[in-house]
């Protein structure tokens, strides 16, 4: 009888599909991966730490396994990604119940870790070098059939002040534009028709391999992958959003008119501290530009607010920078004190309280501009990917163009036909609710 292997992963996409490429080891092995952890000879969890809160999210999820295990009712657990990487020392030091801690260059060899500790109830840490860490190979995805991700580099050279993933995962490396095509091509294969391309600075993509940006180049040569109906762009660093890019975006079909550029604030003294270039005037004069060449792009940014030395004025600058830019959807974090960062030992450490006060002052702002945009497509007709069947209301959900998976909104809406999960389908919008639009298939 196969083993069985329970599987836990947090945090971003780009962790996720390491978790896939880990899944797919595991079951060429012979391995059963299980839905319900509850008697899984073994539970991985595939950790985050990039802020307080998921590092938070990972260590009580390490506890819940642990907990099992003591109850009799998993067997090992085997802690991987971002707070193994990140925390390994803390982790064996102040959970020994937990039987091996694998770093990032490890994920390739899950399955011979997995059988040894199955073989031999010695605990166990596994580091090899970052570097080492998968970035091709099989995929067993953990997306909906018609969706997946497609990681296009690892690591990230930003050097901002208040990030610790260059520490994490080591310096940005593009991956060959040959790997990544294969890789689209045999998602296709599979049933996939959206492409969600995530890296850490996506639009970095090539400077290292080429010695020139080469995302635009790349998504000439991904759109022409049959099966493949649309393509996502998440984490484009406004620096490097070029004229080329902005015309693939623009003239591409299977491109869609979707752009999250992660502006973090708008303060120019503010931005310096954080190692950002630009400033909020900068910023504007981009999302005009922006505008003009792709009038109906759909913009997401994430921003931080209560950065150390933030004083009132510079929030304000913030608030006002979100009211000129009516960002279409939008993230606002409190700052997160994150330890080996430059940023952790800066001046004017801000109270908790007043940094969540601020980023909530900034998320309702926004809310109130998202609800308007979504008020704008009421009578407009939208293509939708269809998400789901509700029997209990005869309605299905899907999402726009304008929607990433998982972190936007969706679009509900009524039909006579018979649909399929992935069927891309024309909706005519008649109303919202809390930004979600309402719609019908003509």
């Amino acid at each position: 009888m196969s083993k069985k292997i329970g599987f836990i992963s947090l945090g971003c996409p780009k962790n996720q599909v390491d978790g896939e490429r880990m899944l797919a080891r595991l079951a060429a092995d012979g391995y059963e991966i299980c839905d319900d952890i509850d008697g899984a000879d073994a539970v991985i969890v595939n950790t985050c730490a990039f802020i307080e809160d998921a590092k938070k999210e990972a260590i009580e999820s390490i506890l819940d396994m642990v907990s099992m295990k003591e109850d009799g009712m998993i067997g090992k657990v085997i802690v991987t990604g971002c707070l193994a990487e990140r925390y390994k020392q803390e982790i064996l030091k102040e959970m020994p119940e937990v039987d091996a801690v694998c770093g990032l260059g490890a994920n390739g060899d899950i399955a011979s870790i997995v059988s040894g500790l199955l073989s031999d109830n010695a605990a166990a840490e596994f580091f090899p070098p970052k570097t080492a860490l998968p970035e091709t190979g099989e995929r067993l995805l953990t997306t909906p059939a018609h969706y997946a991700y497609l990681k296009i580099a690892e690591g990230c050279s930003n050097g901002c002040s208040y990030c610790v993933i260059p520490r994490i995962r080591g310096p940005f490396r593009s991956r060959p534009k040959e790997d990544v095509l294969a890789e689209a091509k045999t998602l296709a294969s599979r049933g996939v028709r959206e492409l969600v391309i995530v890296a850490q600075d996506t639009a970095r993509y090539g400077e290292d391999l080429y010695g020139e940006l080469s995302l635009a180049s790349l998504l000439r040569e991904l759109a022409k992958t049959d099966g493949i109906e649309w393509i996502r762009l998440l984490y484009c660093y406004p620096e490097r959003i070029t004229d080329e890019l902005l015309d693939v975006i623009a003239t591409e079909p299977k491109v869609l008119h979707y752009l999250d550029i992660p502006f973090q604030h708008a303060d120019p003294q503010i931005l310096r501290q954080m190692g950002r270039p630009g400033s909020g005037a900068e910023y504007l004069a981009l999302l005009e530009k922006i505008r003009a060449c792709i009038p109906d792009v759909t913009i997401r940014t994430s921003l931080i607010a209560g950065f150390p030395g933030e004083t009132e004025e510079q929030f304000n600058a913030l608030s006002e920078f979100v009211k000129a830019a009516r960002f279409d959807r939008m993230g606002c974090f409190p700052y997160s004190r994150e330890e080996g960062t430059l940023a952790y030992n800066l001046p004017d450490q801000l109270d908790e309280q007043t940094k969540l006060d601020r980023a909530q002052i900034i998320n309702e702002q926004q809310g109130i501009i998202t609800e308007m945009a979504s008020a704008d497509k009421i009578g407009t007709d939208q293509a939708v990917i269809v998400e789901d069947y509700d029997g209990y209301t005869d309605s299905y959900t899907g999402r726009s163009a304008a929607d990433a998976p998982e972190i936007d909104r969706v679009v509900r809406f009524t039909t006579k036909k018979d649909l399929e999960n992935g069927e891309i389908v024309t909706v005519y919008i008649f109303d919202e609710s809390d930004g979600d639009l309402m719609g019908v298939i003509k």
